[in-house]
Formats: structure tokens, sequence, C-alpha cells
């Protein structure tokens, strides 16, 4: 063989090494090629492509890798088996900007998949790795390594944990300065990841300078940085009232409140989630998001979005009236009650009609005043239902009982009472009579009102059990009224009339 021929079959062989790669790295991101691709055993024909000599098809075959690694936690253990990962992280420091933005991603789609997984990478020393990455001048091999330590946080305080001390916390802030915008939304969702866990953790985030850095974006045009900012900023105020009012403190408000009426839906999301995470520490936090429109601005966005967009707002009104008569009277006054009740006739899932019951229970479990807010808006009668409700969940009617319950003690209105003379069980009907034993004594009007509407023939027809608290309740209500009027409306009294009538004889 000649030279020239021996030169040929090489460039041919390195042709086909690059074709091999890029064949696979294309398909690979079809995921119905992903089967064929792992039947062939493209992973062991891959792992020695990454330490090939020409970097076009190192680059290639770490794409293809993570493209497979991403698909599904199968291949992502593949690649952990093989060893794959420890052969990428050694061979980092003398690589191109190109190569280490592939082998991020890599390290980012095996780390996805579970704890497990991120902790493998953690071992092969790829959190170190991916800091050091942080450092590089190229905006888009950070961007791949913050993403990649994102995934490796989100699993658990211990892997977070991993990841502040290798120094990445002061790195990714520093990604704030930088132009690009997807660069500044991974730091953002890589904080947000961080500080979930633990308070200690979002404490270790904070005392890099970190709330100050997010509040200044909260403006910012790009729908999807105001996300993770919000969301991150959620996260640090959501474990204790000493960050929530560092949160305060950088005066978020009332300037992402403009954010209540963003385009974007998860923006405004967020932002009631933040709002959420703050009112639910303190009667002064919650004072403070209502004094600045705060509440009615929540309210009024409660009215513009469905289902689980509007979660966060629902519990942030109940959080606020949990605190004390005067906010939950401001819930009332701002209409919270009359969109509460929309939210409860509106929306089909469970879990948002358990929380929307939850919030309407803090709200009418005050005082009198509170509860005939409550009752006005006829939500009693939908809360027995839900209760009563075979198809409900038990949560949804865990709920639902217990804010019934908690107005009903303080429900001193009674013609918002007594349709639930006609259809509530034992249990919620010995509190419905406790009430109007309670007022009757008490109101003339009242009892004629009781009479007239059929509610006294209704108490004869319970059936108490002797020396119950249900039965002292009735013999105090009975004795509101004329002997005589109790015996009439008692069921079989028109038969002793009639009998008396048939033995009756004219003198």
């Amino acid at each position: 063989m000649s030279q020239r021929e021996t030169i040929r079959a090489f460039e041919q062989y390195q042709r086909s090494r690059l074709e091999f790669v890029q064949m696979v790295a294309d398909r690979a991101s079809r995921p119905q090629n992903i089967e064929t691709l792992q039947s062939a055993g493209t992973m062991a024909l891959l792992r020695p492509l990454i330490l090939d000599v020409v970097p076009s098809i190192q680059q290639t075959a770490a794409l293809a890798l993570g493209r497979l690694a991403d698909h599904s936690i199968d291949l992502a253990e593949v690649v952990v088996r093989e060893d794959i990962l420890l052969h990428l992280v050694h061979s980092l420091p003398s690589k191109n900007r190109f190569f280490k933005k592939a082998a991020a991603f890599v390290l980012r789609a095996v780390a996805k998949h579970s704890p497990g997984l991120a902790q493998a990478v953690v071992a092969c020393g790829g959190v170190d790795a991916m800091v050091l990455c942080l450092e590089e001048f190229d905006p888009a091999v950070k961007e791949a390594a913050a993403c990649a330590l994102c995934n490796v946080a989100q699993h658990n305080e211990l892997l977070a944990q991993t990841v502040v001390d290798a120094g990445a916390v002061p790195l990714l802030m520093l990604c704030f300065r930088e132009p690009e915008m997807a660069l500044k939304c991974i730091a953002a969702s890589a904080l947000c990841e961080i500080c979930k866990h633990t308070p200690e953790l979002a404490q270790a985030v904070v005392d890099t300078g970190a709330v100050p850095h997010l509040a200044q974006m909260i403006l910012n045009p790009d729908a999807k940085l105001k996300r993770q900012v919000f969301s991150a900023l959620s996260q640090i105020s959501k474990h204790s009232v000493g960050l929530a009012e560092m949160v305060i403190e950088a005066e978020i408000f009332p300037a992402a409140l403009i954010c209540l009426r963003d385009p974007d839906k998860y923006v405004r999301k967020n932002v009631s989630t933040l709002m959420r995470e703050v009112v639910k520490h303190s009667p002064e936090l919650s004072q403070v998001i209502v004094n600045c429109g705060g509440m009615s601005a929540v309210i009024d966005s409660l009215g513009d979005c469905q289902g689980s967009l509007r979660l966060p707002g629902i519990m942030m009104l109940g959080y606020v009236a949990t605190h004390s008569e005067n906010l939950a009277m401001a819930v009332i006054l701002s209409k919270g009650v009359h969109q509460l009740a929309l939210c409860l006739s509106e929306e089909p899932e469970h879990h948002i009609k358990a929380a929307t019951a939850w919030s309407i229970g803090q709200i009418g479990y005050h005082t009198p005043e509170h509860a005939k807010a409550v009752a006005t808006a006829n939500l009693l009668p939908r809360l027995l239902r839900l209760y009563m409700e075979a198809g409900s969940s038990d949560d949804l009617q865990v709920k639902s009982k217990d804010a019934l319950k908690s107005i009903l003690k303080k429900c001193t209105y009674l013609p918002a009472l007594e349709p639930l003379l006609y259809d509530a069980p034992s249990n919620i009907l010995k509190h419905v009579v406790c009430q109007f034993s309670k007022v009757l004594p008490h109101d003339c009007t009242a009892r004629r009102l009781f009479v007239t509407s059929g509610g006294l023939k209704k108490m004869q027809e319970i059936d108490a059990e002797q020396g119950s608290p249900l039965q002292e309740y009735i013999n105090i209500i009975n004795s509101c009224f004329p002997e005589e009027i109790v015996k009439y409306y008692t069921p079989g009294y028109s038969e002793v009339l009639l009998e008396k009538l048939e033995n009756y004889k004219l003198t």
C-alpha cells in the first residue's frame, strides 16, 4: 500500500467516525429512534469516541451521549455504569469550550433523573468541574454548567449543600452581570433549587447578596427571567420571618404588583406564590402586603385566571385572614369572599376546592360578623354539599367539614343557618342547632320567623339521643315557645287531636 493510500485510509476512518457520531447525535434528538439506538449498543460505541484525537468527534460524541441520557433514567444509568462521566470530567481541563459545553450537557442530563444519579455526578467530581466551568469566559459554557448544577441541587438538601460547598453560589451571582438572558435565567433557577430545601441553604444564598440582585430584575421585560426571579424569591421567603423580611426590605413591593398583570401566566402565578410565602409568617408581614395594595391586586387577579394558577392567590387570602380579625375583615371588604365563592363553584379540581374551603374557613371563624359575611355569600350549603358528596376527595371532605364547623360556631345569622336544618348530618347539625339555642332566647323577631318558616316544626322532627348535646340544644329552643305551640308541631300530635275529637261528647 502506497503512502497516499495509507493516508486516504486514515482520512476515511476519521470521516467515518465523524459521520457516525453526527448520525447518532441527530437521531438521538428524536424520541422514536432511542430504542433502536439503545438496542444497537450505541453507548458502548460512543464511549471511546469521547476520547478521540479529533475534537469535533469528541464534542459530537458527548452531545449524542447527552441526548441519550436525557431521554430516560435507564440510559442515564448506562452512562454511569460505563464510566463515561469519569472520562468526561477528567478530560475537561484540557478541552476546548465546545467540548466543555457538551460535557456539561451530559452531566446535566444524568443528574436530572434521580438523587442517585445526581450523586454519581458528584462522586465523579462533576460538581467541582462545573464550578470551574462557571469561571469560563464563554457564556454558553457557563450556562451549561449552571444548568448541570441546578439539576444536581434540585433533589435534596445534601446535594444542594454539595453545590454550595463547592463555591457555586458566588459564581452564579456573577452570571447576573452577563448580558445573556438565558444565562441569567438558569442562574436564578439554580439559586431557586438551592434555596428551596432548608433555611440554612436559603441563608447561604442570601448571604451572598442574592436578594438585591434578584430584586433588580423583577421588572425585566423577559418573561422567563421574571418567572425564575419570583420563584427564587418565593423559595427564600418561605422558610422564616427573617428571610421574608429581607425580601420585603429589598423593596420588592409594591413594584412586583405590576407583574400580577403580566401577559405571562406563570409570572403572575409566581408573584402570587411569593406573596403567599411572605404573608403566611406573621400579621405584620401580611399588613405590609395589604397596605401596599397587594391583597386587592391578588383578588382581582383571581378573576383573570383558572385552575392551578389560582391556587397561590386562594391560599394567600387564607393566610392573611388567619392572623387577625382586622386582616380577615380586610379580605371581606376587598370582596375576597365573593371571589373565593366563584373559585369554589368554577374549579373542578378537588385540591383547589379544598384550598378554597380552607381559606373561607379562615375568614369566617373570627366573629359573628365574619361568619355572616361568609354565610350571606351562600357558602355554607356549598361547603356542606362538598363535605357530603361521596365523590369528594378525603382532603376536600376534611377541609369542607372543618371550615363549616369553624364558621358555624360563630354564625348567628339564622336565615343562613335554617336551610342546614334539613340537610346536615348529625355531626354538623348539632353545631347548627347550638347557634339557634344561643340566639332564639334573646330575639323575639327571630322566634316568630322560626315558627313561620317551619324551623320549629323541623326541630321537633329531629331524632336526637336523650342526654346528647343535640337534645339539650333542642330543649333550650323548645323552652323559648309556649308548650301548646311546641306540641302542635310535634310529629303525631295531629292524630292525638283527632282522637280527642272522636272521643269528645257534646253535653
